[in-house]
């Protein structure tokens, strides 16, 4: 158990880490200047709105695959049914006022809360390696709408045409919020056809 939180606790540090270094420039540019290599034909070949639709594509794939082979779905889908059948029978002892029952419910409460505890801790481990993936991706884009000059627009929902790096959501910039749209719905599909349940 305390090898669990501590790999839970390593991964929540990384994650945080990972998510600090995008406010720090000169890391931001350095690696986005050397992913700028891989990705850089990619931006010329396509449209920068049509390269986010792939990036997005291949994150919603690598995120999906790394959830499903590093968290048990079937393990917590299991505890979370345990988890209202006790809490159903430990509304009905309290209820009846059934005080003997209660206090032995009250004993296995602590072991259900433990388990549950560990079950949501699972997800901190593929988040790190997810963010490990990423992060490096959002420097790269970062590094594109900063040195190229060309107005690259997009015509979003609700927002209409708009520019990649205007902010149409507070400081969030147009770009973030297609990547996380694009994202978000090829994710689901993805997650469907890897059979991947929801939390």
């Amino acid at each position: 158990m305390a090898k669990r939180n501590y790999g839970g606790l390593i991964a929540l540090i990384v994650a945080v880490a990972l998510i600090f270094s995008y406010s720090i420039p000169g890391f931001r540019e350095t690696v986005g200047e050397a992913l700028n290599v891989i990705l850089g034909p990619l931006a010329e070949a396509l449209p920068l709105f049509m390269v986010i639709i792939v990036l997005s594509a291949i994150t919603a794939i690598y995120s999906s695959l790394i959830q499903k082979y590093t968290i048990d779905y079937e393990g917590m889908q299991e505890t979370q049914e345990k988890m209202k059948a006790f809490q159903k029978e430990y509304r009905e002892a309290q209820l009846s006022g059934d005080d003997k029952r209660v206090k032995k419910l009250d004993a296995k409460r602590d072991k259900m809360m433990k388990d549950q505890l560990e079950m949501s801790q699972q997800q901190f481990k593929p988040m790190a390696y997810i963010l490990i993936l990423s992060v490096p991706i959002f420097f790269w884009l970062s590094f594109s709408l900063t040195n190229y000059s060309e107005s690259l627009s997009i015509t979003m929902p609700f927002f209409g045409a708009v520019t990649l790096a205007t902010n149409v959501l507070g400081p969030v910039p147009a770009w973030i919020l297609w990547y996380m749209i694009c994202s978000l719905t090829i994710s689901q599909v993805v997650r469907k056809s890897l059979n991947i349940g929801g939390l």
